[in-house]
């Protein structure tokens, strides 16, 4: 059986995911480390917290950030 495919942007970059995918398996898929980074999606953001029940999906537009240390 076929799993069902989104079409999402990740920093204006097109990618597929299976449709239930959350955003832990986005950043999985993209090789991203989870910590460290920080999630928008249709520019809100998104908590850690709700990273693992988040669905992602179609056309949903992802900004990915990573969160730098320093001063």
């Amino acid at each position: 059986m076929w799993k069902s495919k989104v079409k999402i942007n990740v920093n204006e970059q097109p990618i597929e995911l299976d449709q239930q995918a959350n955003i832990e398996q986005l950043l999985t898929f993209l090789d991203s480390p989870l910590k460290g980074s920080a999630i928008a999606v249709n520019q809100k953001i998104i908590s850690r917290s709700e990273w693992a029940n988040y669905k992602l999906q179609e056309n949903d537009q992802v900004s990915l950030f990573q969160a730098i240390a320093g001063g």
